[in-house]
């Protein structure tokens, strides 16, 4: 592997790899460490033979391996806060302490749902990946991630009363 070859699989992929460690762990700097560690697992690698198909599926099982440890060694509660920027303009301040709220009770139900719902609710609504994708990303069917989906929809609609 040239370092052409390395640059282009990093840029290809590390957001992705990031946004995956980020979802599971809740914990900015820790994906960026796992996700450089990844990287740097691959280059150490270079001069093993990868099919461009296989990449993107060991660059995952690479960043999975590597949070689990972490997570083992740490013990850290899996937490996430969902980060977004809400323009506040020409809103009273009865509708700023409504987002507030609303903001606040749809991040304790994230927080409230299982790993496995949540993995797959964030990758399918912020990374807007398909369901085939998640599935390939995280070892799993089809069918899996839209059961996934569908417990994570009905949870969330049950707790924000919707």
């Amino acid at each position: 592997m040239t370092r052409t070859d390395f640059k282009d699989i990093f840029d290809n992929h590390f957001d992705t790899v990031r946004n995956y460690i980020y979802y599971r762990s809740g914990d900015p700097e820790l994906a960026t460490d796992i996700s450089q560690d990844t990287f740097l697992r691959i280059w150490e690698k270079r001069n093993e033979s990868y099919a461009p198909h296989e990449i993107k599926g060991l660059l995952f099982k690479i960043a999975n391996d590597l949070f689990i440890s972490s997570y083992r060694k740490q013990r850290v509660a899996s937490k996430f806060r969902l980060l977004y920027a809400h323009s506040s303009f020409n809103q009273s301040p009865e509708e700023k302490m409504q987002f507030k709220e609303l903001k606040r009770n749809y991040e304790l139900c994230l927080d409230a749902l299982p790993e496995k719902q949540r993995v797959v609710f964030l990758m399918s609504r912020i990374d807007k990946m398909k369901y085939h994708e998640i599935a390939s990303v995280i070892g799993i069917s089809n069918k899996a991630v839209e059961k996934r989906m569908t417990k994570a929809l009905q949870f969330l609609k049950k707790e924000l009363n919707y």
